[in-house]
């Protein structure tokens, strides 16, 4: 008998697709905030670490890189890591690293399993059973540093169920209004929710709102600030940069993979925990570190950087990058959600743009081309292009640009992951 329900399959049996699509189908919403049935889950898994070193990184933008920098410098250090970041590019198991390396898919059967059975009654979202697998597999592995990076906020993220040890925020700005508010101010409430009494935290937000220096004094946190505690200083000739946090100071740093000012933001919160590298250690990290999806190379002549930045502050941080890059005429191909600040997040690219080139992105959340048409600023002059799908933008890009130019792709985890797709075919 063919089995057509995924439901109908013992969960011992289910391959790692078939319990993504069991995931999918038995919540009824895909975002649900709130701690009470999974707190209650993981006290039934006995999900607890401490004994352990956790690091939670929240923020608007920056959390992925933060935590691959994070992750990296403690490897490099001798200990042992497992980071939960979300969502994937191409393979749900790039949610979890386990010491740098995905875990095989029957290790994420095994967690699942072990949620299945402990969840009985409660009923769970997809990302909450994707954080609660994360933490088991990090306790089947006892890694000594588990890292967390949130979903959507902080306070009532599934990921602050685990009382963090350190609490990082790298930015705050409007993104996900709908569900954290629609100022700066309440939206830095929800972020320092993952901040714990008297514990410590580090805030790379370089013009934090009052609100977070109000609940980091409300709590007694042990805080440090970007510009107030730690900086960063580029020097003259922009191919070197120095780092500085009270009496710690480290010079000639190269230039990073990723963002300069993430990785000030990390190696403030390595040397709040004791754990920042020497110099040679803290070069060869900032010179090495690099992390998929963000401004990623994925082919030359043209050069094609793809990027999952989809908010105005990732863009404007985008839009300054682009403006180092002038030595190449820039084609833009972009896809993103039309539940995200589109016209603002389009309107931050200032930068001087040869082409756009406008893909409608797939599934409900979709924006179409020509919203995305609409939204831009026909004052500028633009020339642009709609397209049924991103890579049909991307194609079109790429016959049309010259050898010497620049592709830069954006605007959606899914418009990054059809691009890299195109190219593993």
């Amino acid at each position: 008998m063919t089995i057509t329900n995924v439901s109908d399959i013992a969960p011992a049996h289910r391959s790692l697709a078939q319990w993504l699509t069991h995931l999918e189908s038995i919540h009824p919403s895909a975002i649900e905030l709130g701690l009470n049935r999974i707190t209650t889950v993981a006290a039934r898994m006995d999900l607890t670490f401490a004994d352990k070193t956790v690091i939670i990184v929240g923020g608007t933008n920056g959390k992925g890189t933060t935590c691959r920098f994070l992750e990296q410098a403690c490897l490099m250090q001798g200990k042992t890591t497992g980071v939960y970041s979300s969502p994937h590019l191409l393979d749900y198991r790039e949610r979890v690293r386990i010491n740098d390396a995905l875990p095989p898919e029957d290790e994420f059967c095994a967690a699942f399993c072990a949620i299945e059975q402990a969840r009985a009654e409660i009923t769970l979202t997809y990302f909450e059973f994707s954080t609660l697998a994360a933490l088991w597999l990090m306790k089947q592995h006892d890694v000594d540093v588990p890292i967390l990076e949130v979903g959507l906020g902080g306070r009532l993220d599934a990921t602050n169920i685990v009382d963090a040890d350190l609490a990082v925020i790298t930015t705050i700005d409007l993104d996900h209004q709908d569900w954290l508010g629609d100022t700066r101010e309440a939206i830095a409430r929800e972020k320092a929710g993952i901040m714990r009494e008297h514990a410590k935290a580090v805030i790379g937000e370089l013009d934090p709102p009052v609100t977070l220096d109000e609940q980091v004094a409300s709590l007694a946190v042990e805080a440090r600030w970007a510009v107030r505690d730690f900086s960063m200083t580029i020097q003259d000739d922009a191919s070197l940069w120095d780092w500085q946090c009270g009496a710690q100071r480290i010079t000639n740093l190269p230039a990073a993979r990723i963002p300069q000012q993430n990785v000030s933001t990390a190696l403030a919160a390595l040397d709040l925990l004791g754990w920042l590298p020497d110099e040679a250690q803290a070069r060869e990290l900032v010179a090495t570190v690099n992390m998929p999806g963000r401004r990623q190379l994925v082919a030359s002549e043209p050069e094609v950087i793809v990027d999952v930045g989809h908010n105005p502050q990732a863009m404007r941080a985008m839009n300054q990058w682009l403006d180092t890059r002038s030595d190449k005429s820039v084609r833009l191909v972009v896809g993103m959600l039309k539940d995200k600040s589109v016209e603002a997040t389009l309107a931050a690219i200032t930068h001087d743009i040869t082409h756009w080139y406008l893909g409608a992105t797939s599934g409900p959340r979709a924006a179409q081309a020509c919203q995305l048409y609409e939204s831009l600023d026909k004052s500028q002059q633009i020339k642009a292009s709609c397209y049924n799908s991103v890579t049909e933008a991307y194609q079109a890009a790429r016959q049309e640009a010259h050898d010497d130019e620049l592709i830069v792709v954006f605007g959606s985890f899914l418009t990054v992951a059809d691009v890299l797709s195109f190219h593993n075919r």
